[in-house]
């Protein structure tokens, strides 16, 4: 307890999912958080919740793809809190789009607005309120930002410039005490999931959810909290060497080059949660 204490952060994406366990963590930290995203009536059942624990936050409206959104964002929390130590860029989206030559135009360039341009922006506004005192950049990557996906190309492309993109803004800032790190999940129990794969209740979604055992080496999907203690560590001072760095937390699926006994052993698919 205490590790945020006294501390301002601003996350977005915070309405659901890793935004909403990471609200929770930081305030449980002492920090006061600033949830910004685009469903701000969503967002205060998590402010809701914090302030039913003690802990101290507030839901601000934010569109991460509209410049005009962001900056009013921006000078709402200069003029009520002035600096911010701590920046969570979480807000994203994601849609399979077929193979490029089929892949939708406006899906694209969707996913490249919200996803990493919606980084930048967030970003190229708030970091002026950490210049004098410091602070720690959070930025929501992926492992599909590592490696590809059938039928996705532009979540990966999103989410491959975010990567580089934390490395960039790392060496920008290094010298005035702001450190810019990513985290790369892999499969989330999150509510985008539940979209895309289907619910645990879903027959489809089940038979995700099977797949996902034998393919992650750790035998289950991530929790949302155990993606807010990745982002709790970058945000504290416990990582204060540590910038330029994108930490996997993926169940171990990046540690293997391809499932090869995986696919055939029996015993390693029923050996799991």
């Amino acid at each position: 307890m205490g590790r945020l204490n006294n501390k301002i952060a601003v996350v977005t994406g915070s309405a659901t999912g890793i935004g909403a366990a990471t609200v929770k963590r930081f305030a449980s930290e002492g920090a006061t958080v600033i949830c910004g995203d685009i469903n701000v009536q969503e967002v205060q059942k998590t402010v809701d919740e914090v302030k039913n624990e003690g802990g101290q936050a507030e839901a601000v409206e934010l569109d991460v793809a509209d410049v005009d959104s962001v900056r009013q964002f921006a000078n709402y929390v200069k003029e009520h809190y002035e600096n911010v130590d701590i920046l969570f860029n979480n807000a994203g989206v994601d849609q399979e789009g077929g193979k490029v030559h089929e892949y939708p135009v406006e899906l694209f360039d969707k996913i490249i607005a919200v996803d990493l341009r919606g980084t930048f922006l967030t970003s190229k506004y708030i970091l002026p309120l950490m210049l004098e005192n410091g602070g720690s950049v959070i930025n929501t990557s992926s492992m599909s930002g590592q490696a590809a996906d059938l039928d996705r190309s532009g979540y990966n492309a999103a989410k491959g410039g975010i990567t580089n993109f934390t490395r960039a803004m790392a060496i920008d800032y290094a010298r005035e005490g702001i450190r810019v790190n990513s985290i790369s999940p892999g499969t989330i129990e999150t509510p985008l999931v539940q979209e895309l794969a289907g619910t645990k209740q879903e027959e489809e979604g089940r038979e995700f959810r099977e797949a996902n055992k034998w393919v992650t080496p750790m035998g289950r999907l991530g929790r949302p909290e155990e993606m807010a203690n990745v982002a709790l560590f970058l945000a504290s001072d416990e990582s204060s060497y540590v910038t330029g760095e994108d930490i996997t937390a993926d169940g171990g699926i990046m540690a293997y080059t391809w499932p090869g006994k995986m696919l055939m052993d029996k015993s390693w698919k029923e050996n799991t949660e």
